[in-house]
């Protein structure tokens, strides 16, 4: 039987088991603006899973396409070509700085330097899991893979959104969870009790914060007195601190930006945090240095937190653990799953999940006023024993 003509495509048989190979041509645009035609093969399957027939239909459709795409030939892009002429550029328009830096580290020290020259329509799942495992052989994190495939989806997409490839192959690439994953540390109530009596000022009054709202240490960072409502007893979500970069910026997520009822403990912190304050002007920092610049979390924590937590027994947690400790005395307490969630900011329901778990309805409202209740309830009237310490920054 006499083959098909090349220009229409060919269908043969190879390997053993025997699959069929389909092969056509396709022009291009290469990077110096010239066309060339490049040669495609795929397989598609077994001989014993698929007619004749079949494959001939599916040869007739990859043929038709490449037919279609002569009149507008595809451009041929290196993954950096791509990155550095496209991506970068326009990617700074819908992220935030830090997701920038992030997916740039990953690019410039675990993606191009394996597949930069590789041509952005061959990055496939082959490509991306050959890089995964390279990392995991050199005994990266789980976490770190799963950042890596990330940032793989993150370039792909765009790079589909411009119609230079058909497909993002990063969302099917899996990674089994193999790294044993750390409880995540909170405080009990007693705790917390115990750490916010021998805590200074400033830091007391953000550990507060922390506890009876949980909201994230950059967030508290970030707070503004124009953000604060005394009277209506909220806080305004709307801006966050980056003390690694000094950077301020929008919250995490459009569901970060929220409103918190606080309260009626919290409110008498901030009252007393307000009396402290040397300004009255309402875009003045709740929490600053003499100076008037943020807070340093890294100071804040080295020079006050950790050293106390040592000097009254009590393990040392992260600030991120502070929101843990609100959610499990959310769910101690009664609140539900949906209050949680918006307390916290969280976009994903999921993420509360990983701390909090389903438990009977009840208000935002009657929600924090029980956390507080909980931590509180022996010393609502006590005068905090906290002293300034200015010298933190």
């Amino acid at each position: 039987m006499a083959r098909p003509r090349y220009q229409n495509g060919s269908l043969v048989v190879r390997g053993k088991p025997k699959r069929y190979v389909l092969r056509w041509r396709e022009d291009v645009v290469k990077p110096d603006g010239t066309i060339d035609r490049i040669q495609h093969a795929e397989t598609i399957g077994f001989v014993s899973q698929i007619k004749r027939q079949q494959a001939l239909e599916i040869l007739q459709a990859r043929v038709s396409a490449a037919s279609q795409q002569r009149r507008r030939p595809r451009v041929i892009l290196t993954l950096s070509e791509f990155v550095r002429a496209e991506w970068k550029p326009n990617a700074a328009l819908a992220l935030k700085k830090s997701s920038m830096r992030h997916y740039s580290f990953n690019l410039d020290n675990h993606i191009l330097p394996m597949f930069g020259e590789t041509p952005l329509r061959d990055v496939g799942v082959a490509q991306i899991e050959a890089c995964l495992s390279r990392l995991k052989l050199k005994g990266h994190a789980t976490s770190t893979l799963r950042s890596v495939r990330a940032t793989f989806a993150t370039v792909l997409r765009s790079a589909v959104e411009r119609k230079y490839v058909e497909k993002n192959f990063a969302h099917g690439v899996r990674i089994r969870e193999t790294d044993s994953k750390k409880e995540p540390r909170f405080y009990s109530p007693e705790q917390a009790r115990r750490l916010l009596g021998a805590l200074t000022e400033p830091c007391g009054a953000v550990v507060s914060i922390a506890v009876l709202t949980g909201m994230r240490i950059g967030e508290i960072l970030a707070l503004r007195w124009k953000r604060v409502d005394l009277l209506g007893a909220t806080l305004e979500v709307a801006e966050t601190y980056n003390s690694s970069t000094g950077e301020f910026g929008s919250p995490k997520t459009k569901k970060s930006r929220r409103v918190i009822p606080i309260s009626s403990v919290l409110v008498g912190v901030l009252e007393k945090q307000r009396a402290r304050s040397t300004s009255a002007d309402p875009e003045e920092l709740v929490f600053r240095t003499p100076k008037g610049t943020p807070l340093n979390d890294k100071n804040l924590y080295n020079r006050e937190l950790a050293p106390t937590c040592d000097r009254i027994g009590l393990p040392r947690i992260s600030w991120h653990s502070f929101r843990h400790t609100h959610a499990t005395l959310l769910h101690a307490n009664g609140a539900s799953l949906k209050t949680a969630q918006d307390l916290l900011g969280h976009e994903d329901p999921e993420t509360t999940l990983k701390v909090y778990t389903h438990s009977v309805s009840d208000s935002q409202r009657k929600a924090v006023e029980r956390v507080a209740g909980v931590l509180f309830s022996d010393v609502l009237n006590s005068e905090t024993t906290a002293t300034s310490n200015g010298r933190l920054n």
